[in-house]
């Protein structure tokens, strides 16, 4: 199954997007409850790798969400998104991290075709985080795809904690 995802994830970014949340619905859907799916999002922010603090300035920020929530991207030299984040609150920090594994890999125009309502609705969180978070999760994914473009836009790529322009 690796080397099939492997094979798609090279040859069709989309369908391996569509194949990562796959797997995070078959993960969801082994969960009994709720309470236990929340357990299961907090574990997945738990492994996102720390992001460094000069990163988390107001610019990174996610400002709709009431959560403190910061997004940095950059490009590699193939043009692919590479995100890095974090959060103060556990279960949105597992939604960003869930996002992140989504996202990363992914050419900026591919981000913008992606249907965050789909990924609320297959992963039943439209039912089950409250109206504010929401708000703040759809404002992490709209400044995703609004620094990917940027990204895309001015050419740069990150490297070594380097800035470099194209």
């Amino acid at each position: 199954m690796a080397a099939v995802n492997l094979l798609l994830s090279e040859r069709y970014p989309q369908a391996a997007l569509m194949s990562k949340l796959d797997e995070y619905v078959t993960s969801f859907e082994l969960f009994d409850d709720w309470e236990q799916r929340y357990e299961y999002l907090v574990d997945i922010g738990e492994q996102l790798p720390d992001m460094p603090d000069e990163l988390k300035t107001e610019n990174n920020r996610v400002k709709a969400c009431m959560s403190k929530v910061w997004i940095d991207i950059n490009l590699d030299d193939a043009g692919l998104v590479h995100i890095q984040g974090d959060c103060d609150t556990s279960i949105i920090k597992g939604v960003l991290a869930l996002l992140i594994d989504l996202c990363n890999g992914l050419a900026p125009e591919q981000i913008q075709s992606i249907d965050m309502d789909e990924i609320f609705q297959r992963l039943h969180l439209d039912s089950h985080l409250s109206p504010n978070r929401h708000v703040g999760v759809y404002a992490m994914f709209e400044l995703i795809k609004q620094k990917a473009m940027a990204a895309q836009k001015s050419g740069c790529n990150r490297h070594n904690d380097m800035l470099i322009k194209h």
